[in-house]
């Protein structure tokens, strides 16, 4: 795979830029920290390893040549993502603290992470749309689409713990009264455009 490179910062570009994932960590780190995100932030990645599974087999081709699973999957994933912007809007100031709560809060924030990535057609297609131009069907397949996979999800790893340190910076004055109603006002309203612009996008 000479290209690897390449897909390397297609693989970058595309986890940097914002969306319902990065939203989610943005907010983690806020609330509770950069080891707070974490647990969100393995459950985006793993969700990848699942999604590239899926676009791997005839389920993937299903999502990419049937409108009405496709219809299904952006709803479900749409109404997700509102579910969480409303429930981000109406959640209390939260005073960040390292402590047990957050620590017990990980493995939920794992499973919220891993729901979002689930149910996002989007990353379906994109795994269906760039990993073909990066193989080498000549060769071995297996091998390959491995090492893509986990070179997505590392990046993954990466940069949203990188948003997460970079959310912690801003946390005194976002763990106030006034900062903590504008992450959850602003955060809330960003899921529910997320939701609304998933479940009105084309393919």
């Amino acid at each position: 795979m000479g290209s690897y490179l390449l897909f390397v910062v297609i693989a970058i570009a595309t986890v940097l830029s914002p969306g319902p994932g990065v939203m989610l960590t943005l907010t983690n780190a806020i609330r509770y920290g950069v080891s707070g995100a974490f647990g969100g932030i393995l459950g985006i990645a793993f969700g990848t390893f699942i999604v590239a599974g899926i676009s791997a087999t005839s389920l993937g081709i299903v999502l990419a040549t049937s409108a009405t699973a496709f219809s299904i999957l952006k709803f479900i994933g749409a109404a997700y993502l509102i579910y969480l912007g409303v429930k981000l809007w109406r959640s209390p100031v939260t005073e960040i603290a390292q402590n047990a709560a957050a620590v017990r809060s990980r493995k939920f924030q794992f499973l919220e992470g891993l729901a979002l990535q689930l149910t996002n057609p989007k990353a379906v297609f994109f795994f269906l749309s760039v990993f073909p131009q990066f193989i080498d069907y000549s060769t071995e397949f297996v091998g390959q689409f491995a090492l893509l996979v986990v070179t997505y999800s590392a990046l993954v790893v990466a940069i949203h713990l990188l948003y997460a340190r970079l959310a912690r910076s801003a946390r005194g004055w976002l763990s106030s009264e006034k900062g903590g109603h504008l992450v959850n006002k602003l955060g809330g309203a960003t899921f529910v455009g997320f939701g609304v612009g998933l479940a009105t996008a084309s393919r």
